[in-house]
């Protein structure tokens, strides 16, 4: 009887991949996008790949969160949200972390199940010994082909650059993470990064942590793109400016009632800290009755922002959809810099913090990245 039962929930599981895959087929979003006749935008023509802009204008996407059942809605919801940053002139589109998470509705039933929270949902579909993450692997090749088709797709369409928030997905080495992309104008990916700093539900849930912290030459200037939680440790930004960064992209999801002063241990003291720019792109809404809020901005160091609060622009509201828009000045990033000066003490840092690090890392029970 175990043997019968074996083969028939194997055969369920390729029954359900089959489905997924077809679900997740790319002329799906070829399509649902062609209806839309985009036309090309014209604010990144006139930049100048060799040189440093003198500002951009960047657009931080506030998306509400909830369950999307199939690829069409996915890419007509990112369209949407698209389209109306780029309607603002827009050069860089930023999506908040878990913008890929609404595709756990591919998975047939999963808001009856998940009624009494996604673990329990979890426990009901695969046993309790199964983690969440588990799940995710079983969705990940549908989710992909979906996210990647759509944030292509429209990068290319407006040629525009896109910053994709992050999903979770198996990644090449078998592991499951939170991974962001970067895209091009022609649609190409310039970069990816897995989130570094995990919360310890998503540790509970099975996912592992990235060990690089990308940074890339573009066209709009110098970036990096950590991820939500990843802002909370100092290092983070201090490796992007040591490494030229200019413009710190934090998508995040934050998924507890919206409080100032805990959102003020992320980005904003980060920005002040390390002489960046930063742009917040924070997912609200509720999924799978996990609740999220935030308010997306852009932020400078205090003497560059005309209030002195270190705030550019801001959302008006943490539990609403809504798209910040607004100009990065790097011209005047560099001159703030050279009239007043971080003085980093690499060699201080050198000295102490290899065998500190080390000396944390062999403590019973500690897990580390990588």
């Amino acid at each position: 009887m175990r043997l019968v039962a074996k083969v028939i929930g194997t055969i369920r599981m390729w029954a359900f991949k089959a489905l997924l895959w077809r679900a997740s087929r790319p002329a799906i979003v070829r399509r649902a996008l062609a209806r839309k006749r985009i036309a090309p935008s014209a604010s990144c023509a006139s930049l100048d790949p060799s040189a440093r802009p003198s500002r951009i204008r960047v657009a931080a996407v506030q998306m509400r969160l909830g369950l999307i059942r199939n690829a069409r809605p996915y890419a007509e919801t990112i369209y949407r949200l698209t389209r109306d940053a780029v309607d603002q002139g827009a050069q860089l589109v930023v999506f908040p972390e878990d913008s890929g998470t609404p595709l756990i509705g591919l998975v047939p039933g999963i808001e009856k199940l998940a009624a009494g929270g996604i673990d329990a949902a979890v426990e009901g579909m695969a046993g309790g010994d199964v983690k969440v993450a588990e799940v995710f692997r079983v969705i990940s090749p549908a989710v992909k082909r979906i996210y990647e088709t759509t944030f292509s797709l429209l990068a290319r369409a407006f040629q525009v650059y896109i910053v994709t928030g992050s999903a979770f997905l198996e990644d090449d080495d078998g592991r499951m993470r939170a991974i962001g992309y970067f895209y091009g104008p022609r649609g190409e990916v310039l970069a990816k990064q897995r989130k570094l700093h995990l919360v310890p539900m998503e540790a509970e849930w099975g996912f592992e942590p990235g060990s690089e912290l990308e940074v890339l030459d573009t066209p709009l200037g110098r970036m990096a793109f950590p991820i939500c939680m990843d802002a909370t440790y100092f290092e983070t930004f201090r490796i992007a400016r040591l490494r030229g960064a200019d413009v710190v992209i934090v998508p995040s999801a934050n998924n507890a009632e919206y409080l100032f002063w805990p959102t003020m241990r992320g980005i904003w003291p980060r920005v002040q800290e390390s002489q960046v720019l930063g742009v917040s792109a924070a997912a609200v809404g509720n999924l799978l009755g996990i609740p999220f809020t935030g308010r997306s901005g852009l932020l400078a160091p205090l003497e560059m922002t005309p209030s002195g609060d270190g705030v550019l622009a801001q959302a008006r509201t943490f539990d609403q959809e809504e798209i910040v828009v607004g100009d990065l000045d790097l011209d005047a990033l560099h001159r703030f810099r050279d009239e007043s000066p971080l003085d980093f003490n690499v060699p201080l840092y050198e000295k102490y913090l290899p065998a500190l690090y080390s000396r944390i890392a062999e403590r019973p029970g500690r897990k580390w990245a990588g």
